[in-house]
């Protein structure tokens, strides 16, 4: 595929990546995302090699491409599902339908019907009407309950939006098998982003108290869901992606025991260093002459990929052709018009003051949720084109 932007630099590359050899071959016309479905092996191998017996569950959202879905179908991954388009996309390239879970809290019945009726067998849920819906569109299935996590040391913690409290949840076991359900297990998501893996033990430590409670009351648990929260690089320190799950999975057994079946979600942790993105500034500008701050505005936003800006809480990594040259704090924006359309305001990015519109710039480690979060239309722009090599 080839691709143009007019009057763009050229940026210096690094040679060792096929990432970087194919940006350097090709010019782009619109803002993309190039995925590297070999750096996504990698990273799988790397994972399940610390995570030990626990499944990985791709979660789909952060990357629904279709090669990654079949590469990983083909590494015998497992996946964790949002949507009946989800399991669709996994079935469609051979996933076996026990190895995928329905794991949104909040689904139709009509999906659920479509996802039992397609072998699905396990689903979550935290609330009573989830579980009647489940129980009369699924009899039978399979289900684990969400804990809320109510401390979290993520950089993107999670809202209460998921999740119900330990009293909730026993009783959820009860009602479940009430309704001829088969309630196996707990799941929990300590946070997107938790950098660094002793970040988890505050979190497993109230949730550990619930599970052996559960335990305690009757109930015969046989699966964990762990979640996400796997970190990529975005510019601060994080540890090794095997040692990583190593040291998470220690804390799990310490504080668990021996759990017959341990799922791990991770998503960002798998993709996000697989992809970049290639886009081009539009334009630089200062306010006014007492600006001491300038204005980048790029070809991609908030509402076209780069959605995780919101609260400045991921700040990706962004390379141009002028780097090496003085550098000054500007304020990062997106094309579009619309004032919340700002991606760093409150801590501004260090850029080169030579910065000029035309140049290209890479923003590094965008495999995950960027092209899942990208706009259809918005200002006539259209999704983020994703290119994999």
């Amino acid at each position: 595929m080839t691709v143009e932007t007019a009057g763009a630099q050229a940026l210096p590359t690094n040679p060792h990546t096929r990432l970087d050899a194919y940006c350097a071959a090709t010019t782009f016309d619109k803002p993309t995302l190039v995925l590297d479905v070999d750096l996504v092996e990698q990273q799988y191998h790397a994972l399940k090699a610390g995570l030990g017996h626990a499944d990985i569950h791709y979660a789909v959202k952060a990357n629904p491409a279709e090669e990654i879905i079949s590469r990983l179908v083909k590494l015998g991954s497992h996946f964790d599902a949002a949507s009946k388009a989800e399991i669709a996309l996994c079935l469609k390239h051979g996933a076996n339908p026990d190895d995928v879970s329905f794991g949104n809290t909040v689904k139709r019945s009509s999906d659920i019907a479509w996802a039992h009726e397609q072998g699905i067998t396990l689903f979550s849920a935290d609330a009573e009407q989830e579980l009647e819906k489940i129980a009369v569109s699924a009899p039978n299935a399979k289900v684990y309950i969400r804990l809320i996590v109510e401390v979290s040391q993520a950089d993107w913690p999670l809202s209460r939006k998921f999740g119900c409290d330990s009293a909730t949840a026993i009783r959820l076991l009860s009602y479940a098998k009430s309704l001829g359900l088969d309630p196996i297990g707990f799941s929990f998501h300590v946070g997107s982003q938790t950098r660094k893996a002793a970040m988890w033990g505050p979190s497993l430590d109230a949730l550990a108290e619930i599970w052996h409670t559960a335990k305690k009351a009757g109930h015969n648990l046989t699966l964990l869901n762990i979640g996400g929260g796997f970190p990529a690089f975005y510019g601060e320190t994080i540890e090794a992606p095997t040692e990583y799950a190593a040291a998470v999975m220690e804390q799990i057994i310490s504080r668990f025991g021996k759990v017959p079946r341990i799922m791990a979600e991770p998503g960002r942790g798998l993709v996000a260093e697989a992809g970049l993105i290639v886009s081009e500034v539009l334009l630089v500008s200062r306010k006014s002459d007492r600006d001491m701050h300038r204005w980048v505005y790029l070809d991609i936003g908030r509402f076209s990929g780069l959605a995780e800006t919101e609260g400045e809480a991921i700040r990706y990594q962004f390379e141009t052709p002028r780097d090496g040259d003085p550098v000054g704090p500007c304020i990062m924006a997106g094309p579009s018009c619309d004032s919340a359309d700002v991606l760093y305001e409150k801590r501004p990015m260090l850029l080169p003051i030579s910065l000029r519109a035309g140049d290209r710039v890479i923003i590094r480690n965008t495999g995950a949720y960027t092209s899942t979060y990208s706009s259809v239309c918005f200002n006539g722009f259209p999704p983020l084109a994703v290119v994999v090599i």
